[in-house]
């Protein structure tokens, strides 16, 4: 424990500073508050032991600095030592930051009992500081992973429908577009009926890093909707970059050269995605709603046509029909 010791009586400094050596503990003494405050700008210390009556600033003063020196979550326990012994003095001492008051002279053996109790305050305040700090990192990582799938490692359908709807707020103000894809794996279940479910979550982990891959900007949002479904979430986005960001996409999938003997579209594992792009509006909640349908429906009609495509909703989607 680092001590400091703000007094400027040289032969109350001697009785405290002989005293903390036998306890083993480590000093700095400063002789006037401003001193004083320097000091603990410097060594931060673990405890102040403060006189009040100084030359400059007395104690009171400088102990109201040090708790604004102090950053937040921060604190050092402040002793004062003071002949001043009325109930004033003590009131004024803990108003302006203080810990504990001792009068002058001190006894020794009460210092020591007194400096002891502020090293266990201090060590259970420090080791609540740590746990409040692991329950924090704990909770962070329950948050995440609350909004992760476990499978995939994109984000689930939980997020994705509080992305969708954050993002439809802000484009609606900026009077921005916004485009949805909804993608689903071709065939999927002939291939995991063929070779089987580890391999089935292997593809589908491997066409999730592929399509979050073929993003463009970090405001483009995947997720797993359900099943071998994604969506994709791309705000300030008009039906042209849509298109292409699809088609990304589709080819970045079709590249893995995934062998899917089974499928309809190809003979590798494909995808086929459904686009809508809408103009958002201000005051109409429900506009992403039919955003989702939109692109719902355009990808039944990509699966429809033959799949291993895309389909992008004929004309934008009217957020106010």
């Amino acid at each position: 424990m680092k001590v400091l010791l703000i007094e400027d009586t040289v032969t109350s400094a001697t009785v405290v500073c002989q005293l903390l050596d036998k306890m083993g503990l480590e000093w700095v003494h400063a002789r006037d508050g401003c001193a004083g405050i320097e000091a603990f700008k410097k060594v931060r210390p673990d405890l102040v032991l403060l006189d009040v009556i100084m030359p400059g600033i007395d104690g009171f003063e400088a102990a109201r600095r040090i708790r604004q020196l102090e950053k937040d979550g921060e604190w050092t326990p402040i002793i004062f030592l003071s002949a001043k012994t009325g109930d004033d003095d003590l009131e004024r001492g803990i108003a302006v930051g203080g810990d504990d008051y001792l009068a002058k002279p001190v006894s020794p053996a009460v210092l020591k009992a007194k400096i002891c109790a502020m090293q266990r305050i201090a060590q259970m305040r420090c080791s609540l500081l740590v746990l409040t700090r692991k329950l924090d990192d704990a909770n962070r990582e329950l948050t995440r992973l609350s909004s992760v799938d476990g499978l995939t490692g994109v984000a689930n359908r939980r997020a994705f429908d509080a992305t969708l709807l954050r993002e439809w707020r802000r484009a609606a103000r900026a009077r921005s577009p916004i485009s949805l894809l909804v993608i689903d794996v071709d065939c999927f279940k002939q291939f995991n009926d063929a070779y089987g479910h580890q391999v089935g979550d292997e593809c589908l982990k491997a066409v999730a890093r592929a399509m979050e891959g073929a993003t463009r900007r970090p405001a483009d949002f995947v997720a797993r909707y359900g099943g071998e479904e994604f969506v994709v979430v791309l705000p300030d986005t008009a039906e042209d970059g849509a298109r292409i960001v699809a088609e990304s996409m589709r080819e970045a999938v079709e590249s893995l050269a995934i062998t899917h003997r089974f499928s309809s579209a190809a003979r590798v594992v494909t995808v086929s995605v459904g686009a809508a792009t809408v103009q958002a509006d201000r005051g109409d909640e429900g506009g992403f709603g039919r955003l989702l349908k939109s692109a719902d429906e355009s990808l039944y009609e990509a699966k429809r046509t033959g799949r291993n495509r895309v389909a992008v909703a004929r004309t934008a989607v009217e957020a106010n029909p």
